[in-house]
C-alpha cells in the first residue's frame, strides 16, 4: 500500500468531514435550507415544476437532482416534475451561438417557467454569468429562485429568494456538500409530500 496515496485520501476525508461538520453547526444556514423547502414543497404542491442549473460539475449536480426527482429518491412515488436546463445541446448550442454563453439559462427560464414554477441555481463560486442573468431573468419574471452555493455566494447571493452557502474554501469541498443537501432536499420532499 502507498501511504502517500492514503495520505492524500485521509487529507480529502478530513476536509470534507470538517466542513460537514461546519455546516451542521451552521444554524444560519440550516434555517435557508428550511426556508428554501417550504418553498419548493409549496410549487409541488400548487402544480409547479422545479428547473434547476449549473456549470461544470454543478451541471451534473442539476441533472443528479431532476433524475431524483422525476424517477425517485428513496421510495416509490408518483414522478415530480423537474428539468435540467443543462441536458438539450440544440437549445445550448443555439442560444450560446445566438446570443452568448451568459444567457444559455435565461432564455430558458423565459421560454420554459410559467407562475409558480420555481428556479434552482447551484454555482460554487456564486460568480457565473449565466447563472447571474437566470437569476435576473426570475426576478424580473416574479418567479422564486434558490441559490445553491459556497464561500459567501458571490454575486448570485442578492439575486435569489432563498440562498444556501455550503462550507470549506476548495470547489471540491463545496460540490461534496452539495450533493449532500440534495440528497436531503429529496428525502425532505418524499416524506412531506408523500410520507
Amino acid at each position: 500500500m502507498n501511504t502517500s496515496h492514503t495520505d492524500q485520501l485521509k487529507r480529502f476525508l478530513e476536509k470534507s468531514i470538517e466542513a460537514k461538520q461546519a455546516l451542521l453547526q451552521d444554524q444560519e444556514q440550516l434555517g435557508a435550507f428550511d426556508r428554501a423547502m417550504q418553498a419548493i414543497i409549496a410549487c409541488y404542491r400548487q402544480g409547479g415544476r422545479l428547473y434547476i442549473a449549473g456549470n461544470g460539475g454543478s451541471a451534473a449536480d442539476a441533472q443528479h437532482l431532476a433524475a431524483e426527482l422525476v424517477c425517485r429518491f428513496g421510495k416509490e412515488r408518483p414522478a415530480l416534475p423537474a428539468e435540467a436546463f443543462t441536458v438539450d445541446s440544440s437549445i445550448l448550442t443555439a442560444i450560446a451561438n445566438d446570443y452568448g454563453y451568459e444567457h444559455i439559462f435565461s432564455r430558458q427560464v423565459e421560454g420554459k417557467m410559467q407562475p409558480g414554477d420555481l428556479f434552482l441555481a447551484i454555482t460554487t463560486s456564486g460568480n457565473s454569468p449565466n447563472i447571474l442573468r437566470a437569476l435576473e431573468r426570475c426576478r424580473a419574471q416574479g418567479l422564486t429562485s434558490i441559490l445553491l452555493s459556497g464561500h459567501q455566494g458571490g454575486r448570485a447571493a442578492a439575486l435569489a429568494d432563498h440562498v444556501i452557502l455550503a462550507k470549506g474554501a476548495e470547489t471540491g469541498t463545496i460540490q461534496e456538500q452539495h450533493i449532500v443537501i440534495i440528497h436531503a432536499l429529496c428525502h425532505t420532499l418524499e416524506q412531506t409530500l408523500f410520507g
